[in-house]
């Protein structure tokens, strides 16, 4: 069979697990019912209930080829191997098959059917993980290791891993459990995940009541291993695409352009169109990033990207017509507000690097094209603010973030920030000496407004939402430094620091300062950004406090 053509490689895992007991299922739309993830980025998502013991409609054992959305590391789409679009193969188990099974199986597919040979695996081991982490307790998987010792791979080439060896439930709760990951020439091409435990939104694991299989492996690293090409980009899934760039155009940018358009495609073809909120924000995000590359050498290279993609119509829904038009329409509409842009700097008598990020996240321009126009005096201002950019960003793209900051825009990150304060604020007035009975229960904040939920089993009095309110606003007017450190989870925790999502991090952590000396007002477990001063926010105000759910309040909060 020919593997240079990867739909062949595609067909011929398929048909492996078909021949072994397994329902081939259709890849489900990049948009989940899970609405607790912006995209399905894995090929288990569409089973997960079958997990926690939802009867399967396709049997115990299936297997697919899932289209996938990550864009958690969109920053590092460029380099040899991150993508935001990409195809997962899969096989599953419900209760079937366990362990060895699993492994022999996918010893069998990658060293029988594929002719390819083992560099290394590796397999969970509590050992490599930090005290404090919520994996710590989880035993060593001696199972695996001795799985694999059997089936014939040398024990100098079973890696004992940690955290990286044990895979988080997707979206907020469900299983998870240990893997085992398999190395060829370099390259981690399958990941096989153990289903034994359910893990709820605090990170507390309970034993399922019935164990599970999710593997998963990128079909663009297994053809960049069988087509025997340096790269994801040189094999015949994005071969087509790179050919259509002019030979002046540097290898980032082709990739960061083949990508993107590849992504956009697809998402619009699953219903998503250009937005500031959600998957519409990140499908506008990639395709003004694809506009602003493409200004260098002013192409249409769009077009003819789509229409090489003719190798996904026979394999998943694909509107060429809905693609290019919806495309066409955001394009131009963004040129004409990064014109917009572009005169404003050459308004601009001193363009500060705090000025041209304000460009930049108003209509689009970035620091290069600037600097086009003129010089950008104290450029690391803008680094700095791009910075706080990326990690609202990045968090927002994990999933349906850590308070629900999808929106990345000044505003949002000074109520973040307002958000710790009030927290601050409500420990001190209804926490008694310490403050402590108050947590934090969920919060979700857009450029107009925060909301915020937190134990307490009594409604506010307006006294007591007074002294909140000035509570905050005291801290402002104090123009108080806002400062992160990184260490480690147990460091944090010697310096008192608090964090309702401290359970979901892993080794090393972000603490936010809010202070210093003895005015020190917050000391929170934290991913950000924040500002870099209270005396950023402007007034806090609280308009309402109401009833969330029995034993928590909700307060929706502006700064005016």
């Amino acid at each position: 069979m020919n593997y240079n053509d990867s739909n062949n490689l595609r067909q011929k895992f398929l048909e492996f697990f078909r021949k072994h007991g397994h329902t081939i299922v259709q890849s489900s739309s990049l948009l989940p019912t899970d609405p607790s993830v912006l995209f399905t980025t894995a090929g288990m998502q569409q089973f997960k209930p079958y997990y926690l013991g939802e009867k399967s409609p396709y049997g115990k054992n299936a297997a697919s080829c899932q289209k996938c959305i990550r864009t958690s590391d969109i920053e590092e789409v460029g380099d040899e191997k991150h993508l935001t679009f990409f195809e997962m193969l899969g096989n599953f188990s419900f209760g079937g098959y366990f362990k060895d099974e699993a492994i022999k199986l996918a010893y069998d597919f990658i060293v029988k059917e594929m002719g390819l040979e083992i560099d290394y695996v590796t397999v969970f081991s509590p050992n490599k993980v930090a005290e404090g982490d919520w994996r710590k307790d989880v035993p060593e998987d001696k199972q695996s290791f001795e799985i694999w010792k059997k089936i014939g791979v040398p024990e100098n080439k079973i890696k004992k891993e940690g955290i990286d060896n044990f895979w988080g439930p997707t979206g907020d709760e469900g299983p998870c459990g240990p893997t085992t990951e398999i190395y060829v020439n370099g390259i981690e091409v399958w990941n096989i995940v153990f289903n034994e435990f359910f893990c709820d939104k605090n990170k507390n694991l309970k034993k399922l009541d019935s164990a599970g299989v999710d593997t998963g492996m990128g079909l663009e690293r297994l053809a960049a291993v069988v087509q025997k090409v340096p790269t994801i980009f040189e094999t015949d899934l994005f071969g087509p695409i790179m050919k259509l760039f002019p030979d002046f155009v540097n290898d980032k940018t082709k990739r960061v352009i083949a990508d993107h358009a590849k992504a956009s495609a697809f998402l619009i073809s699953d219903g998503v169109i250009p937005s500031n909120k959600e998957q519409g924000y990140i499908l506008r995000r990639l395709l003004r990033r694809i506009a602003v590359k493409v200004r260098s050498f002013g192409n249409d290279v769009f077009t003819p990207i789509v229409r090489s993609m003719e190798i996904y119509r026979d394999i998943y829904k694909f509107d060429e017509k809905r693609v290019l038009s919806i495309v066409k329409d955001e394009v131009e509409r963004f040129n004409k507000t990064l014109e917009k842009g572009l005169k404003e700097i050459e308004r601009t008598p001193n363009l500060t690097g705090e000025k041209a990020f304000s460009i930049y996240e108003t209509y689009g321009v970035p620091l290069e094209v600037a600097e086009e126009i003129k010089p950008v005096e104290n450029r690391q201002d803008f680094f700095d603010r791009l910075k706080k950019h990326q990690e609202l960003s990045r968090t927002a793209s994990a999933g349906m973030f850590k308070g629900g900051l999808a929106d990345a825009s000044e505003q949002t990150i000074k109520l973040h920030t307002a958000a710790h304060l009030m927290l601050a604020g409500l420990r001190k007035v209804l926490g008694g000496p310490n403050g402590y009975p108050v947590i934090q229960k969920g919060s979700n904040i857009t450029p107009e407004r925060l909301r915020f939920d937190f134990s307490h089993k009594e409604k506010m009095t307006p006294e007591q939402i007074k002294e909140v309110e000035d509570f905050v606003n005291e801290a402002i007017n104090k123009k108080l430094p806002v400062k992160f450190e990184e260490m480690t989870l147990e460091q944090a925790r010697k310096m008192n620091s608090t964090g309702v999502f401290e359970s979901k991090y892993g080794e090393r952590v972000k603490v936010y300062t809010i202070g210093e000396g003895n005015d020190i007002i917050s000391i929170e477990i934290c991913g950000g950004p924040h500002v870099n001063n209270t005396a950023e926010l402007g007034k806090f105000k609280i308009i309402k406090e109401e009833s969330s759910s029995g034993g928590v309040r909700r307060i929706k909060a502006i700064l005016e």
